[in-house]
């Protein structure tokens, strides 16, 4: 119902700073929160960022100060401002929309629709 496709990844020197874009398809979106995730390689999915459908955003303590998610529900798109980026950053980010939008929800299993992914690779 939901189809979200991520952009906007690339290779930056750390210390450097991407937007990712997630645009969606389909009238359920400005009824879902979004989040960002990201997975390195034999590491687990992990969270990054949340918009809950009351306005307030979350943050893993990894990306605070530093990232900040937003939507336009217009444009049934959202980002993600990476900014300060470091090494450990270097990941494939994945956003994610969950048709319950409330509250503070970080595990992967909330999340009913994903993106296929856009590669962050930041260099020293």
């Amino acid at each position: 119902q939901v189809q979200l496709v991520e952009s906007g990844g690339g290779l930056v020197q750390a210390g450097g700073s991407l937007r990712l874009s997630c645009a969606a398809s389909g009238r359920t979106f400005s009824k879902c929160a979004m989040g960002w995730f990201r997975q390195a390689p034999g590491k687990e999915r992990e969270f990054v960022a949340r918009i809950s459908l009351s306005g307030a955003n979350y943050y893993a303590d990894s990306v605070k100060g530093r990232f900040t998610i937003s939507r336009d529900n217009a444009k049934n798109t959202v980002f993600l401002q990476m900014n300060i980026l470091k090494p450990d950053d270097t990941a494939v980010y994945y956003c994610a929309a969950d048709e319950s939008g409330f509250g503070y929800r970080t595990r992967t299993d909330y999340y009913n629709y994903w993106g296929q992914g856009t590669q962050v690779t930041v260099s020293s």
